[in-house]
């Protein structure tokens, strides 16, 4: 750590209002890597590299919960050669870091229609959820084959059959039910999404979640979006004032 990021470490230590659930889009690996005049896959590689610092930083400032948006529903679209090698590097950096994981008392969760997965890759993934479950530290929580717009309907389809079923009434339905049919049902809202390469949009990620999450966007690439970075992110959301629809005044009252 550079005298630079040990600044940035002491002054969000001098505040108490630290995110308890930070959100990432990871985005810029494909500009990172075609800038260096490198293939696309390089700058998935490079990427791996923020996403352990950034797991690291996490776990040291005592964050509960890191959620990645790894890879999309959409990204399915991509050339298949592409996708291939995403699939590749996932299955070969879960291998690897499964037992730092372990050691580091990081529990790995996962989101999205992991049925959407090849086998291989799903089992990879699944038995290092399994190996990690009871570790009570970093909740570290992929977003695989992800959709904000899946993840509604299918809430709204668990709920129109329970309705049918008479198991719970239409009035009975509010913010509360309905986060529960949502996959994050055990994990609070964001606090703070960071999104990396410039990009002024949500990209279909935790839509109903997201509803009063800070927003934090930076033009670093995420390969390059380190320590440093990740401190600057933390303390512009410990500036910003959270009110939950309501006014200043309101919350001078409440504390």
């Amino acid at each position: 750590m550079d005298i630079e990021e040990e600044k940035l470490l002491c002054k969000i230590k001098e505040r108490d209002n630290l995110p308890g659930h930070i959100a990432i889009i990871m985005d810029g690996n494909g500009r990172w890597a075609k800038e260096k005049g490198l293939p696309r896959i390089a700058g998935h590689r490079e990427g791996i590299n923020s996403v352990r610092e950034i797991v690291e930083a996490s776990t040291e400032l005592g964050i509960k919960h890191l959620t990645l948006y790894t890879f999309s529903k959409e990204n399915w679209r991509r050339p298949k050669r592409e996708v291939s090698a995403l699939m590749r590097l996932l299955v070969r950096t879960v291998r690897k870091e499964v037992e730092k994981l372990l050691k580091n008392n990081i529990k790995l969760t996962t989101i999205g229609e992991l049925s959407d997965l090849p086998e291989n890759v799903r089992r990879e993934v699944d038995e290092a959820v399994e190996k990690t479950k009871n570790n009570t530290g970093l909740n570290l929580n992929l977003a695989l084959s992800y959709s904000g717009r899946v993840e509604i309907i299918n809430a709204v389809k668990k709920i129109a059959g329970m309705v049918k079923s008479n198991l719970i009434s239409v009035e009975g339905i509010d913010d509360e039910l309905f986060s529960n049919f949502l996959y994050t049902s055990r994990v609070p809202d964001p606090d703070l999404l960071i999104r990396t390469s410039g990009e002024s949009r949500i990209s279909n990620f935790l839509l109903w979640q997201l509803a009063y999450t800070e927003i934090y966007i930076t033009d670093v690439f995420w390969p390059d979006f380190r320590r440093k970075e990740f401190y600057g992110a933390i303390l512009e959301y410990q500036s910003r004032e959270r009110r939950f629809g309501k006014v200043s005044e309101q919350l001078k009252h409440q504390n």
